[in-house]
């Protein structure tokens, strides 16, 4: 096989996930914006998803959020997404939407308020069992706004003892992915706020826990590339959220901010076998003010992109350079991939895949987006709250 043809391949068997909750309505902290022929239920966000896989090939699973994809019968809406050309993924878990979650979730002070969460979070487990799901994601707002609001350490202890429970109730087969994030809604400390409380929990927990990098969940001039070189030579990353940020955790789409991050990011994970694991590349974006659809496809053939420049790395030359300790060569050979134009060897990929070769025109003029609007009148549009 050539190395162009090797490339094809392994193109090919990328795979993205896609979030339920980008389908719906988003927005600031002040206000949700809604967009006609937007989902009103589970199901018409992932017949949404279904036309991202339709277009791009490379988008075949739908991650749920719990309760906002709360359905009767989860067999049911698994049986719906494969009939649609998808399947579900990853089941994230909501600790931070309750009143009774102000001061925390499973790390809160109250034991009531921990067991509340706990139940929470073994539903979901509960869920995955329903829907074939791999992976329970876990992101949690819990945290405090003053010094001496809550003890410290207590809060560590809350955090490991619920996780080790959560942890115990995982079948064969199923992971959890801590997430973390150094700040936000929390002002003075985070519970997890860091890579390194991920894996601190995740190592002590065992081999069914990994850490989740969500590329927007760092402060700035933060090296995630370093990041997930760690976690890779560790056996620790489960996966990406994938998103870009300008200020904070936007959840923009990715690549809009800094495509040469994720190109560099995507050059670790292949450098460090981590494109052929059971790493998990999940977006998680909210588009408050363009298209859902679009902005998902164009967010999926930017990370189609930054894949394709990383793998067109020559990492012999790169190896070469490195250890001749010639600085600048080693640097031009990432530059030189980085600055390919990898759009026509994408559009090739597609067409040998039977796709069109333009998937972002291949939707407009589907008309996929005219009938929804035409046709979703009426009722409670999705979204996270107003």
């Amino acid at each position: 096989m050539t190395e162009l043809a090797a490339v094809k391949a392994a193109l090919k068997t990328q795979a993205v996930e896609t979030p339920s909750w980008a389908y719906g309505n988003s927005g600031t902290r002040f206000k949700v914006f809604t967009q006609a022929g937007v989902p009103r239920t589970p199901q018409e966000k992932l017949a949404d998803a279904a036309q991202v896989h339709a277009f791009t090939g490379v988008a075949p699973t739908v991650a749920l959020h719990i309760p906002w994809d709360k359905v009767d019968d989860y067999g049911a809406l698994a049986k719906y997404a494969e009939d649609h050309g998808v399947k579900l993924g990853a089941i994230n878990s909501n600790t931070f939407q309750d009143d009774d979650y102000k001061l925390g979730s499973i790390c809160h002070p109250d034991a009531a308020v921990r067991r509340k969460a706990l139940d929470h979070l073994m539903e979901c487990v509960d869920i995955m069992d329903a829907t074939g799901s791999r992976d329970l994601k876990l992101w949690f707002a819990d945290g405090t706004n003053y010094p001496g609001q809550d003890d410290l350490r207590g809060r560590q202890d809350r955090l490991a003892e619920g996780l080790a429970e959560v942890y115990e109730r995982l079948g064969d087969g199923q992971r959890m992915l801590l997430e973390y994030k150094f700040f936000e809604p929390a002002f003075y400390s985070t519970d997890v706020p860091d890579w390194g409380t991920a894996y601190a929990h995740c190592l002590k927990l065992g081999d069914k826990a990994q850490v989740v990098v969500d590329t927007g969940h760092h402060a700035p001039g933060t090296n995630i590339e370093f990041i997930v070189t760690t976690l890779l030579r560790e056996g620790k990353l489960g996966g990406f959220d994938f998103n870009s940020r300008f200020y904070a955790d936007d959840d923009l789409m990715v690549g809009a901010a800094d495509p040469f991050q994720l190109f560099r990011i995507m050059y670790e994970v292949i450098r460090g076998g981590g494109f052929t694991s059971d790493i998990a590349f999940m977006l998680d974006q909210c588009h408050n003010i363009e298209a859902k659809i679009p902005a998902i496809i164009r967010s999926v053939m930017n990370v189609q992109e930054a894949t394709a420049k990383a793998l067109l790395v020559d990492r012999d030359a790169l190896g070469a350079a490195q250890r001749d300790g010639d600085v600048l060569e080693a640097n031009a050979v990432l530059m030189d991939a980085y600055n390919t134009d990898v759009r026509p060897l994408l559009a090739e990929v597609r067409q040998e895949l039977g796709l069109d070769a333009d998937p972002m025109g291949a939707y407009r003029r589907s008309g996929w987006q005219e009938r929804i609007v035409a046709e979703r009148v009426g009722g409670t549009q999705a979204g996270w709250g107003a």
